[in-house]
């Protein structure tokens, strides 16, 4: 295939979206950026992206992957698609990527964050967009329980989206911690797995909220896991408060140095 391979790094409000993925007659985040991508390299572009945001999701560091034919700088093709792009979608930066670099394929992990919002300001219009608006104290020590029954390999369906047809279900949590946000505003997840189910993240900390507002027990998280569906699940968190934070590469290391899940990019406390 003709051209050079390239990565860009993404951020985006999902609010206005139907997620990442390219659908008819809805604005996609896939949609906006490829459009872009086309009237700078006068001909279609196909991107790939390391995770599949849904509805609503945020993203800090989407990573995606791309080809083009025209000669460019990252430098260049930075300032070109921020002043192509609408408003609620940024490029912090752009690089060349190995020849038949695939930003999904080749993800070795995935990090994402879940902001929940304890205090009554919550429900403030310049927060309730960007986080779950609780507005109820939690246990701080219910919800490290809770992580502590998620951090491993297990099969997640008790904790996804039904109809998934998948080889296997199972996820290796590698980091997962809950955090308090400043002055008591509520608690910050971070999560990084070698794979996610679809809206696993969301039920895990609908899960974890339910633990931590007393509604079940902690040691149901492990009865779930060892279930075959989500039949008994709490429901899901709503989708604006999820963030896809970076994904981890072999090749390349898109957000810098470090642990993808300490990573410097943090969204509205």
């Amino acid at each position: 295939m003709s051209g050079t391979s390239w990565y860009a790094v993404l951020q985006y409000a999902g609010g206005g979206f139907a997620g990442w993925q390219r659908q008819p007659r809805e604005r996609t985040v896939q949609a906006e950026v490829e459009a872009v991508l086309e009237r700078l390299d006068a001909a279609p572009v196909t991107t790939h992206a390391a995770g599949r945001t849904d509805t609503g999701v945020h993203a800090l560091g989407q990573v995606i992957s791309f080809r083009l034919t025209r000669s460019w700088t990252p430098a260049n093709l930075t300032r070109a698609l921020n002043a192509l792009l609408p408003a609620d979608v940024w490029v912090p930066r752009t690089g060349r990527a190995p020849d038949g670099f695939h930003a999904r394929k080749h993800a070795r992990a995935r990090c994402y964050r879940y902001v929940v919002g304890c205090d009554a300001a919550s429900a403030s219009p310049f927060r309730r967009p960007y986080e779950w608006a609780l507005g109820r104290p939690l246990d701080a020590v219910l919800l490290a329980r809770a992580a502590a029954a998620f951090a491993g390999e297990h099969d997640f369906r008790a904790f996804s989206a039904v109809g998934q047809v998948k080889p296997h279900y199972r996820c290796d949590v590698t980091h997962i911690r809950w955090r308090p946000r400043d002055e008591g505003t509520g608690y910050i997840l971070d999560i990084e797995s070698d794979r996610f189910l679809h809206r696993m993240v969301r039920f895990l900390v609908g899960a974890s909220v339910d633990v931590a507002l007393g509604r079940r027990p902690a040691d149901d998280i492990p009865r779930l896991l060892a279930g075959t569906d989500n039949q008994e699940a709490s429901p899901p968190a709503p989708p604006h408060g999820l963030y896809l934070v970076t994904a981890r590469y072999d090749t390349l290391q898109p957000e810098g140095e470090g642990h993808p899940c300490s990573s410097s990019s943090t969204p509205r406390t």
